[in-house]
């Protein structure tokens, strides 16, 4: 994907949130998303034609993360009522909650196959969940890290999560195995590339961070966005050829993985940006890959 493809202008508002919306998330085939917020629910969208499609409602404080199975038939959520919600998407019905945070969850997410769901929490753990089975407790927990777990992201066989504590620990759940690498710096978001070789970490210090994911290696920074105060996510392209990070001053910016040069930057929104979320899908019906991006501004 070149620069000349990166989207430079909304193409669709999603309105319907009251309040700030804190996390949106593409399904599988990136032709659905789901968002969630300081309002208690989740809202199914199609984001290309700006149609609101579903609600959920269950959630007793903000919900603060959700995902979707790869097969979209289940979701997962989190948030301010330190539960972890497992719904039926097409019926709106939640299957089960799974209660053991001890405070606020602030992310959530499926394994590959859809049979567990990790979780992290203001608690300073990380705790995987059985979706197979009818019990609520977990089936592990994570509670090395010394500060607030803001993100997890997931491999076949490893659990991998940033934490305030300056650091993203790598959990190998075959072998018990802990690896830590030390940022010096509070992480608020991680996010794999799609080929699995490199982590990207965003920190509170204003920079986002490239690592190997297999020797922990800084691989490359960048820098020109504002992130301070705020957990704001990052992503990559789906060729992983630029890397996608939100501002405080509501501004998404594009860089070049390799030289790390800001490619395109723009005004999404006149307050904090929190997140973006790239399609995983290129669909040629429009000029460039559709993302989609979320803030605390009020629709």
């Amino acid at each position: 994907m070149s620069g000349s493809e990166l989207p430079k202008k909304e193409v669709n508002v999603l309105r319907g949130h009251e309040g700030a919306v804190l996390a949106a998330r593409f399904n599988g085939d990136g032709n659905y998303c789901l968002t969630c917020g300081k309002d208690r629910t989740i809202r199914l969208w199609n984001p290309h034609r700006g149609i609101h499609i579903k609600t959920y409602k269950s959630h007793g404080r903000e919900v603060r993360d959700v995902h979707v199975t790869s097969d979209n038939s289940k979701l997962c959520s989190c948030g301010g009522d330190r539960q972890i919600f497992y719904w039926d998407v097409s019926t709106g019905r939640v299957i089960r909650k799974f209660r053991g945070h001890d405070s606020e969850v602030n992310a959530v997410k499926f394994n590959e196959y859809a049979s567990v769901l990790v979780s992290a929490g203001y608690d300073r753990s990380v705790r995987a969940w059985d979706c197979r089975s009818h019990s609520t407790e977990p089936i592990q927990v994570i509670d090395t890290f010394e500060d607030s777990v803001m993100s997890v992201s997931l491999t076949k066989t490893e659990i991998l999560a940033g934490s305030v504590d300056g650091t993203v620990r790598t959990f190998d759940i075959r072998i018990g195995r802990e690896i830590s690498d030390v940022l010096g710096q509070p992480v608020n978001c991680i996010s794999m590339s799609n080929d699995g070789n490199c982590l990207l970490v965003s920190c509170l210090d204003s920079t986002l961070r490239l690592l190997d994911r297999s020797t922990g290696e800084l691989l490359q920074e960048y820098k020109g966005h504002t992130c301070k105060s705020f957990k704001m996510d990052c992503c990559l392209t789906n060729t992983d050829a630029h890397v996608i990070g939100g501002s405080e001053d509501g501004s998404i910016f594009f860089w070049d993985l390799v030289d790390a040069s800001v490619v395109s930057s723009f005004q999404a929104h006149a307050s904090v940006l929190t997140l973006s979320s790239f399609s995983p899908k290129f669909s040629s019906f429009f000029s460039f890959s559709v993302s989609i991006s979320v803030s605390f501004q009020s629709p």
